[in-house]
């Protein structure tokens, strides 16, 4: 027999191990992103600007690997051209121009909340586009991984929201539930190195659009900037922006949803919050709490009851092989 689903068939233990594996490097990698920046960001960078290098940067990295894996097939690109654009329009660019216009509006805290609803918003979406209803352990599993995300970003210390900033706040939570079903379509035959790279190079465009109109500020400054006591110049950062938090981090990204299917996928990648905390405790300094730590611990235990609900979840269809 041969399980089938609309995401992605259910994976095999190895294969599973694998995709899991595979998606909290890309968690990690992602993760690093705040940790380099905030520096960059005090030293005298728009945060466009750091965003616009990070992709156009990865973008470059990643394009010759993208072609190559076409191997000649360019009608396979051609068909899926408008897939290509919608990923780099609102799972690239549109995730990252509205997060950073969020926090313009609202703390960190509350406006990655709101964004990491985005595992939430995919379960949703499979269940109403593809009738995968999500089973009891599925649920109690993001219930649990949502708790421990509050505990994770120190939410209730307390925080005002603002309207525009909940607004742009939920359109990045958009962008990222866009980013988890569209990469785990293998569907389409896109290699995993080509969307990657296709997303890259049209979410490059549309930031550097954005910033010539003058919507995403430009600022750029070359002094050193400093990380755990440690003097670097400012290019280093920058490398490691587009090198290991953006080309790595989105190729490694789609290769886990495609083993693991969208659902699992984006639930992994609450792992990036707790990464996220950890880089700014080893790079910044900035400890994270005890309430921080059981957050963490509570992501990871929600993400094992996700998994283990994949394997029973509504709206599997048994197929013979």
């Amino acid at each position: 027999m041969t399980t089938m689903t609309h995401d992605a068939p259910v994976a095999t233990p190895p294969r599973a191990a694998t995709g899991i594996i595979v998606a909290l490097l890309s968690a990690v990698s992602f993760a690093l992103s705040g940790a380099l920046a905030s520096p960059m960001l005090d030293a005298g960078w728009s945060a466009g600007a750091v965003v616009l290098v990070r992709i156009g940067s990865a973008a470059i990295i990643v394009l010759p690997f993208g072609l190559a894996a076409l191997r000649g097939r360019w009608d396979l690109l051609r068909r899926n051209l408008p897939l290509v654009l919608v990923y780099g329009l609102l799972a690239v660019a549109g995730a990252q121009f509205c997060y950073f216009s969020a926090v313009q509006h609202l703390e960190v805290g509350p406006a990655l909340l709101i964004e990491y609803t985005a595992p939430a918003a995919v379960v949703l979406w499979m269940w109403a586009r593809h009738g995968q209803r999500p089973g009891r352990l599925t649920i109690a599993g993001a219930a649990v991984a949502g708790l421990g995300l509050l505990f994770v970003l120190d939410v209730f210390a307390g925080f005002g929201l603002h309207a525009g900033g909940v607004a742009w706040a939920l359109a990045a939570m958009v962008g990222a539930a866009t980013y988890f079903v569209i990469s785990a379509d293998d569907s389409t035959g896109l290699p995993p190195l080509t969307l990657a790279a296709g997303g890259l190079v049209v979410g490059g465009v549309a930031l550097a659009v954005l910033g010539l109109v003058g919507v995403l500020p430009m600022r750029a400054e070359r002094a050193a900037v400093t990380y755990a006591d440690v003097e670097v110049a400012w290019w280093v950062p920058l490398l490691l922006l587009g090198l290991v938090t953006a080309a790595l981090s989105y190729v490694a990204g789609i290769a886990a949803a495609r083993m693991l299917g969208s659902r699992l996928a984006s639930f992994v990648a609450l792992s990036e919050v707790v990464a996220g905390v950890l880089w700014a405790w080893l790079l910044l300094g900035e400890l994270p709490g005890l309430l921080q730590l059981v957050g963490g611990l509570l992501v990871l235990a929600g993400v094992v009851g996700v998994k283990l609900g994949e394997k029973t979840a509504v709206g599997v269809q048994q197929i013979p092989a």
